[in-house]
């Protein structure tokens, strides 16, 4: 059974700092390109941030200078380092788990909230 465990999510001000982790289980966790997500209310979940394999990351342009993806193979972890926090980053964020090399998945965690005050 497959799960990604998000946790990390909170309240904070505006400018202040935050870091997700997802732990993974049921999964080849390394062979896996992992990512994070976030929806926001009334709007579609939106690309924050991927981190290959091979640790490859990219990053979508609202989060670029702000925001750090990292993995950590041995703990299955997966996590993102989230700085310079502004209201609009206020959402659910979402773990994400893609193998290349498995007919399953791709897997979501069930999102932790991110509160950003201004």
């Amino acid at each position: 059974q497959v799960q990604l465990t998000e946790s990390g999510g909170g309240l904070v001000q505006t400018g202040g700092s935050l870091r997700l982790s997802c732990v993974a289980s049921g999964i080849i966790f390394s062979r896996n390109h992992m990512g994070w997500y976030r929806q926001a209310p009334g709007k579609q979940r939106e690309f924050i941030a991927t981190i290959s394999s091979s640790g490859t990351t990219n990053y979508a342009d609202s989060v670029k200078g702000r925001f750090t993806i990292s993995r950590d193979n041995a703990q299955r972890t997966l996590y993102l380092q989230m700085n310079s926090l502004k209201p609009e980053d206020t959402a659910v964020y979402y773990c994400n788990a893609a193998d290349p090399y498995s007919v399953r998945g791709p897997f979501w965690g069930q999102g932790t909230q991110v509160t950003v005050s201004s």
